[in-house]
């Protein structure tokens, strides 16, 4: 095995007058004794320095389509090499994921691969990107890096799909290497973060500004909709307008459907209704792409052009049904540019997901 390192040397850290170490890399600024863990559980001290444990360990590799990100406009149709490691620095009691973002037991990383091994692989597979995903990539930074140089030098994009906190230094150098990313927005208030996410919500907004006005990432945002929680009109109507002022019209944003999960079993599904009723008034309030998940709504799935609201791109579900983008990214009706990353012609995955087994080097 090459390139891999249960007790990989972290980054972002200082040591303290009390003796202990801080954890410089996102807002919890978690405090360490010798051997103790980071809320993250990933990142250690061991001696008089932090560790990352999950350098070159994943739980698992898949070939998905790119809009499950979901990424709607960066390169449609094109395929994601997606992988993801164990723990998150958040705790959201509503975890979709939390098989993997709250696990404890790394033996259950038994896919283990280098960088090296992770970009061949995606380009030996005709990915046209590899995504950091399942779990929240700002935790094994280090790896995340390591892995976006290694594919950079074989031509593939890489994808960040994160819950945006992180501090400005790890931040600037993590997204220096990153071409497009999902930035979730769980809600907006702070007591929705406090309350159900043990965060706070301004540095997420920090890091969306920062993406907007500081990078050439291509980003998108998407709110998981939690019935009672955080999609009231008067949250969605703030959100969206906040969105518009500092982020401009042409961020697509992403309304997903919650299902019960983790600690919030108590709450119902959310309507398809709810999803609809979000995108109207997100576009009321001037935003350009807005977009349905996790239900079948194919006006929800589909891009339009900002200016005369041709249908470009035509999905159901991940498969491209209908592709009118020209070559210039243009709409052909009115010559208005689409806000993105594009081919001259859509991909074609579809909506398969493909389970990879990585083999030692």
């Amino acid at each position: 095995m090459t390139n891999t390192n249960e007790n990989f040397p972290g980054r972002y850290w200082h040591k303290l007058d009390d003796g202990r170490i801080q954890c410089d890399l996102c807002p919890r600024d978690c405090k360490l004794h010798e051997g103790q863990r980071g809320a993250c559980f990933v990142r250690s001290r061991i001696g008089d320095q932090m560790v990352l444990t999950t350098y070159g360990r994943s739980s698992g590799f898949c070939v998905d389509p790119i809009e499950k990100k979901p990424l709607n406009h960066f390169y449609p149709g094109s395929s994601v090499f997606s992988f993801g490691t164990a723990g998150c620095n958040l705790a959201c009691k509503f975890c979709q994921n939390w098989d993997i973002s709250k696990s404890r037991d790394f033996d259950r990383l038994t896919d283990q691969a280098g960088p090296e091994a992770i970009a061949r692989t995606a380009h030996d597979l005709g990915c046209k990107s590899v995504a950091f995903t399942y779990n929240d990539p700002v935790i094994f930074a280090e790896y995340a890096m390591d892995v976006a140089d290694a594919c950079h030098a074989h031509g593939i994009q890489t994808v960040a799909v994160t819950a945006g906190y992180m501090h400005a230094e790890p931040r600037r150098d993590f997204y220096a290497k990153i071409d497009a990313a999902n930035v979730d927005l769980k809600a907006f208030t702070e007591e929705f973060y406090y309350k159900l996410t043990g965060a706070h919500l301004a540095p997420v907004l920090e890091t969306l500004k920062y993406l907007k006005h500081e990078t050439k990432v291509w980003f998108e945002i998407t709110t998981l909709l939690i019935p009672g929680r955080n999609d009231s009109d008067a949250e969605l109507t703030k959100m969206s307008e906040w969105i518009m002022e500092n982020l401009g019209p042409d961020v697509p944003l992403h309304f997903s459907a919650f299902h019960p999960d983790y600690k919030m079993l108590d709450i119902p599904p959310t309507p398809a209704a709810t999803l609809q009723r979000a995108r109207r008034i997100a576009m009321n309030a001037g935003l350009h792409y807005v977009y349905t998940g996790n239900v079948h709504d194919p006006e929800g799935d589909t891009t339009y052009c900002a200016q005369c609201q041709t249908p470009l791109i035509v999905r159901d579900w991940y498969e491209i049904l209908e592709y009118r983008v020209t070559p210039q990214g243009q709409c052909p009706e009115c010559h208005t540019p689409l806000a993105g990353r594009f081919d001259a012609q859509a991909g074609h995955f579809g909506r398969h997901r493909i389970p990879v087994a990585m083999h030692a080097d």
